[in-house]
């Protein structure tokens, strides 16, 4: 705060006006220094683990990786949103930012720092490149450390190259640089730096080359119910937040035989997320974890790892969340679907080819629910790191029935790999998404 105008004020006015003046002016100030402005965070011991507390009070992380349905994410258990750069807390149209309304929720943020990959171009042995990073990282911690909603910054994402590569080491000690500017401009809000992997020779080089970290991230999909493990396993001593957690990766599942990887069903998903988070919380060290993607996203397809529809329905990922959090099901649950059979799954078929789908549909709450059935082309545009992918086009099937849990059409007439989506919607809020690859190969000559 600037005191400079207040004093001359009250220098030049009379006595009346000065303490009305000095009035407002100490209201004012109270008003900045006061709990709830600007939230102290602190890494603690807590018997052989750790803790966060905010404003001395003990403070679970119960989050969510993304930022839609806020009021939602709040109302169901979650505490604490996950953002990954600071372009995601620009204003909107109402001039409000999105820790604002966080803040409105009662929610906290681990505000997201994002740091140059080298295959994005970042070259981390280009001085004018690590200098304007290093100045931007300070300017975002010096424009929101201030915001009531600010919980921890979390310090980049998968930013690693191969354990014990050069490369690998040079960004852990850029890393170790940017930990110091953080906490220099900010030491009131812990830093948590994110990886992919918590391999032994990772973790040796982070606790070697990174030591101004306070808790290690780390986004882990199968491998994270034995993350705890592996942390021991490494040395790893201080806390950790799993950053990152859902159903298998793609990388995880079986393939077709065309390589098109298996998405697991919605209920697979679910049980998974309670798994994990009730694992990998069990372990003292655990200071927080964020289920992925509390949104939706293309990545493989449209549903594998998004926690809602693109139409804003939510899917028993979410369910089962709240469940964990609270112990107890949302007011309305999604529906499930038990099982999506066809003679074409995962297997290949010849163009015009009838095929027969049918899914076994209830709903826990007995709402009564629609199902769509469509067609897409198997993604091509496969990234790395959950970088941007496009959607696949849908595909003009003849639809020959679709009622209900059964449907019939007719395959494609161009030869590829494709998947059949069902989504199934019960009217207040909830729905679930499934689908299998086929192919459709061409006819002998």
């Amino acid at each position: 705060m600037n005191f400079a105008k207040p004093c001359n004020t009250i220098m030049n006015t009379p006595r009346i006006g000065l303490l009305l003046r000095f009035a407002a002016w100490l209201a004012c100030a109270c008003a900045a220094a006061a709990p709830g402005s600007a939230a102290v965070v602190r890494v603690e011991p807590r018997g052989e683990g750790w803790m966060l507390t905010r404003n001395g009070e003990p403070y679970e992380v119960r989050g969510v990786g993304g930022h839609a349905e806020l009021a939602l994410a709040k109302r169901l258990g979650a505490t604490t949103i996950r953002t990954w750069g600071v372009d995601q807390l620009e204003p909107g149209e109402d001039g409000r930012t999105l820790l604002d309304r966080a803040a409105e929720h009662g929610l906290t943020a681990m505000v997201g720092l994002w740091i140059g990959h080298e295959r994005h171009g970042f070259d981390y042995g280009d001085p004018a490149q690590v200098a304007r990073q290093r100045e931007e990282v300070r300017a975002a911690v010096r424009r929101y450390r201030d915001h009531p909603a600010v919980l921890l910054w979390g310090l980049g994402n998968e930013m690693e190259g191969p354990p014990g590569a050069e490369s690998s080491r040079r960004i852990f000690r850029e890393l170790e640089e940017l930990a110091k500017i953080i906490k220099e401009e900010d030491p009131d809000h812990p830093v948590c730096m994110v990886v992919a992997v918590a391999e032994k020779a990772e973790v040796e080089q982070i606790r070697e080359l990174v030591p101004s970290i306070d808790i290690l991230g780390v986004n882990a999909y199968g491998s994270a119910p034995a993350l705890a493990d592996d942390l021991t396993a490494a040395g790893w001593t201080k806390p950790f937040i799993l950053a990152e957690f859902g159903p298998l990766g793609h990388w995880e599942v079986k393939q077709a035989p065309w390589g098109a990887p298996i998405e697991p069903s919605s209920e697979d998903k679910a049980a998974r997320y309670a798994a994990t988070y009730a694992r990998v919380n069990a372990d003292p060290r655990c200071t927080g974890t964020f289920a992925f993607v509390w949104g939706q996203k293309q990545e493989t397809t449209g549903t594998w790892y998004g926690m809602f529809l693109r139409t804003g329905e939510k899917l028993p990922a979410v369910d089962a969340m709240a469940r964990a959090w609270t112990g107890r099901w949302p007011e309305n649950r999604s529906p499930v679907v038990g099982g999506l059979e066809s003679p074409a799954r995962l297997a290949k078929v010849p163009p015009g080819a009838k095929i027969q789908a049918r899914a076994g549909i209830s709903d826990p709450d007995g709402d009564a629910w629609t199902a769509e059935w469509f067609v897409l082309e198997e993604s091509t545009d496969r990234k790395m790191g959950g970088d941007r992918e496009a959607e696949p086009p849908h595909v003009q099937v003849e639809m020959l029935r679709a009622e209900g849990g059964d449907t019939e059409f007719i395959a494609p007439s161009r030869p590829g790999a494709y998947r059949l989506f069902l989504k199934v919607r019960d009217g207040r809020g909830g729905a679930s998404a499934e689908n299998f690859p086929f192919f459709v190969e061409a006819s002998a000559p």
